[in-house]
């Protein structure tokens, strides 16, 4: 997830290992249409190996991971969690044989509804009467990661070689929030029915 506009690219793996998270991560890089500077990560093997050092320096992105027993470094990816993975796929185990099933809803529903639909909060800082820096969410500051990008000054000179902005706003308009927020339930029913029959029938 980026840290500055909360644009996020989810997806599904079948186990939490190097073999498998070094293609999706380079698919998740391929899927912010802007330039990617930086990766931060936790310390977790997965993240921390000569593949993906090797994969971010080959895409001259500079890799920096959390601390040990530091809960906030993480703090706005780990509240996402609970925000979109949590509350659109459930706490419930998913057998690792479903990856795929997720993976696709994930990528090809999830998301796209997640970044040009679902409005986010976004901070405004001020100073308090102490001097201290201060945040408030305020309800017409949310706006989607795709429109805080869009805000951003000179935000074409940001994007990916091939993409421009007239393309990334037919995207979003391809349909209206209320109807992503449709599609997006549907396919959820859908891929939880098809998840709950195969279980029914191996059982």
């Amino acid at each position: 997830m980026d840290e500055v506009t909360q644009f996020q690219a989810v997806f599904a793996v079948e186990r939490i290992s190097e073999a498998y998270l070094l293609p999706v991560l380079e698919a998740m890089m391929d899927a912010f249409p802007f330039v990617i500077k930086s990766f931060h990560s936790d310390n977790g093997s997965e993240y921390i190996n000569h593949q993906v050092a090797k994969l971010l320096e080959k895409l001259r992105i500079e890799q920096t991971k959390s601390r040990s027993r530091k809960t906030n470094d993480n703090a706005l990816a780990e509240s996402k969690n609970a925000s979109t993975v949590r509350k659109y796929l459930g706490y419930s185990h998913i057998p690792q044989h479903f990856a795929s099933q997720v993976n696709t809803f994930a990528v090809e529903v999830l998301s796209p509804y997640l970044n040009f639909h679902r409005p986010c909060h976004f901070p405004t800082e001020f100073q308090d009467k102490k001097g201290k820096i201060r945040k408030r969410y305020r309800y017409q500051d949310m706006m989607t990661p795709y429109e805080k990008f869009r805000s951003l000054p000179e935000a074409e000179a940001y994007l990916k070689p091939g993409t421009t902005l007239k393309k990334l706003d037919a995207l979003a308009a391809q349909c209206s929030d209320n109807d992503a927020a449709q599609r997006l339930n549907d396919a959820r029913a859908e891929l939880f029915q098809s998840i709950s029959k195969s279980q029914q029938s191996a059982a």
